[in-house]
């Protein structure tokens, strides 16, 4: 990590902010954010979280279900232990995690995987779209119907097609960008309400 990387951090109000409230990473506020705004988190809720680490997106969804809720934070890393959080030391596209989540669906999938980022936007970009598309793969198969879905995506021109494949599984669909994302950055948030079967299209 370089120092101008830790300096432009040490300076960003949503890092000292999360340091501040004890979350464990500036992106818990995006998820604060799209929470207060869109219907996602119902109490009781049982919720997918992917690609968890280091857990700031499991301890707010955790707040939001309340006690009745359950969380399920996957991810390669170590998850540090977070209170009615269930961790599975896995990577997505695995093909034995569906089998280790268990047959109970979720009624949420929260996404917030990020590629390694090379500093070549295309490839950066098209890295974003391929763990999006996986963690799809595996919504599909846990999703309640009506459920909700949530994932962070570079923008860029791969989005459209795989959207596209996304959204009409859905009722309603959003795109977002939260206040917490870097100006600069080319993330946004893809929201999907209401999960059924994709709809044949009419032509």
């Amino acid at each position: 990590m370089g120092r101008r990387f830790v300096a432009q951090r040490r300076k960003d109000p949503y890092y000292r902010a999360a340091q501040a409230e004890g979350l464990r990473s500036r992106a818990a506020f995006k998820l604060e954010y799209l929470s207060d705004r869109f219907p996602i988190f119902r109490p009781g809720n049982r919720v997918l979280d992917l690609g968890a680490a280091p857990g700031g997106w499991s301890m707010v969804a955790s707040e939001r279900v309340g006690p009745q809720g359950a969380i399920v934070a996957v991810d390669p890393r170590l998850v540090e232990p977070i209170a009615r959080v269930a961790y599975v030391r896995a990577k997505v596209g695995s093909a034995s995690l569906s089998i280790r989540l268990g047959p109970e669906p979720f009624d949420v999938v929260l996404s917030d995987m990020s590629p390694s980022i090379s500093g070549a936007y295309s490839t950066d970009h098209a890295r974003s779209v391929a763990l999006v598309l996986e963690a799809w793969a595996l919504a599909q198969q846990v999703l309640k119907p009506g459920g909700r879905w949530v994932a962070k995506v570079f923008d860029g021109d791969l989005l459209a097609d795989a959207e596209a494949q996304m959204k009409s599984s859905f009722d309603r669909w959003r795109r977002t960008k939260p206040p917490a994302s870097r100006e600069q950055s080319s993330e946004l948030y893809l929201l999907g309400f209401g999960f059924h079967a994709p709809r044949a299209s009419s032509k």
